[in-house]
């Protein structure tokens, strides 16, 4: 099994590569709302005050989402980059986003099969 993170540039773009992993088989996706370190240093604003908030604050930092998954092997990693690459386009452009995967030695708690679906 894999982790695959990958941290979306534009937000907007959050619901179609949601839609496009789960079109390849990704059946769960954890979201963080994130931010950078040089989205940081540019805007020069208090994060955590959203949070008190409970929503985003007018003229509050901008942010990023971060998605993370377990996926099954190296095949679906390469189909969940392609398939973010095709939205977002070359992660290797500005403005894109980035994702990482790395082998997981131990996995406890995911399921082998979607919910309601065929074994995987």
């Amino acid at each position: 099994m894999y982790m695959v993170m990958f941290v979306l540039d534009d937000p907007d773009r959050l619901d179609a590569i949601l839609e496009a992993w789960e079109a390849i088989g990704v059946s769960g996706v954890t979201i963080a709302e994130t931010t950078g370190i040089n989205r940081r240093r540019v805007q020069k604003k208090r994060i955590p005050a959203r949070y008190a908030f409970g929503q985003f604050v007018e003229g509050g930092t901008e942010n990023h989402c971060t998605l993370f998954t377990i996926v099954s092997d190296e095949t679906v990693v390469e189909k969940c980059l392609a398939a973010a690459e095709g939205i977002v386009g070359d992660l290797d452009g500005p403005d894109t986003g980035v994702l990482a995967a790395w082998p997981l030695t131990r996995v406890k708690g995911v399921p082998t099969r979607p919910q309601g679906g065929p074994p995987a």
